[in-house]
């Protein structure tokens, strides 16, 4: 196959990217909402691909779609390392952090994967976590890194519990704590969470950073703060962080 799709299926937004030749001739995306089918259809409408490759969350409901187009189905650590890998050839370590999960993956060369650590039982130290603390404030999440910039006295998160977090919040903010200071401690608190998992994998630079949180740029300079890696250099980021899963399965599909 010369024209692959590939089709992240993910809990917050499905992204769908063609790849011919090893290049990116489209990409598209959607917010997953209660139709993940129609929305995958919706993508899939009117682009011509001579198979599909499935990743993501949802992956699984890909063969239910009745595409009449040759399947494959991979896994999400298999579709980031080798999109991270296809932006950043010298990439040898990967950090995914989504709505659902996150995901440290060290790479060999050539983009295949050495060993990785997956959080996906909670929301702790995801995508949805940010999204679920921005609400206490009542702003959008992709207002929320910004805001939490403007901290300068960050407090102690200690829970990464969803739901305890959100107390411990609202207990800071009646103690008279800055609103941008227990922002910037809640960004932190993931960070500290990511750091962990990425040791265990082994961090080697440089990193690249996909996925939707790799949009939020608090997340990011307190990455690049705590590893001291430099931005642009040991740390990397696509210029759409979060269509690396596709780009990465349509590449896998032209193996």
């Amino acid at each position: 196959m010369s024209r692959v799709a590939g089709l992240d299926i993910g809990s917050r937004s499905i992204e769908l990217a063609v790849v011919e030749n090893g290049r990116v001739v489209h990409a598209a995306r959607l917010p997953t909402t209660f139709s993940p089918a129609g929305q995958c259809r919706k993508l899939l409408e009117e682009i011509r691909a001579d198979g599909l490759v499935a990743t993501g969350y949802g992956r699984e409901l890909a063969g239910k779609l009745g595409l009449g187009l040759p399947l494959r189905k991979v896994t999400e650590i298999k579709a980031h390392a080798a999109g991270a890998a296809h932006f950043f050839p010298a990439a040898r370590t990967v950090l995914d952090i989504g709505g659902q999960d996150t995901k440290a993956i060290a790479l060999l060369p050539g983009g295949r994967v050495a060993r990785f650590e997956m959080n996906d039982r909670c929301a702790a130290g995801t995508g949805k976590f940010l999204e679920y603390s921005s609400s206490v404030f009542q702003m959008p999440v992709e207002e929320f890194g910004e805001f939490a910039l403007r901290g300068t006295n960050p407090p102690t998160i200690n829970s990464m519990c969803t739901v305890f977090a959100e107390t411990e919040a609202t207990s800071l903010m009646a103690e008279g704590a800055e609103p941008e200071d227990i922002a910037l401690g809640l960004h932190r608190a993931i960070v500290l969470r990511t750091l962990s998992m990425l040791r265990r994998v082994g961090l080697t630079p440089p990193l690249v950073f996909v996925g939707g949180v790799a949009n939020n740029p608090c997340v990011r300079a307190l990455l690049a703060g705590e590893l001291r890696l430099v931005p642009g250099e040991s740390l990397l980021l696509p210029d759409e962080p979060d269509m690396t899963g596709a780009v990465g399965a349509a590449l896998l599909g032209l193996e």
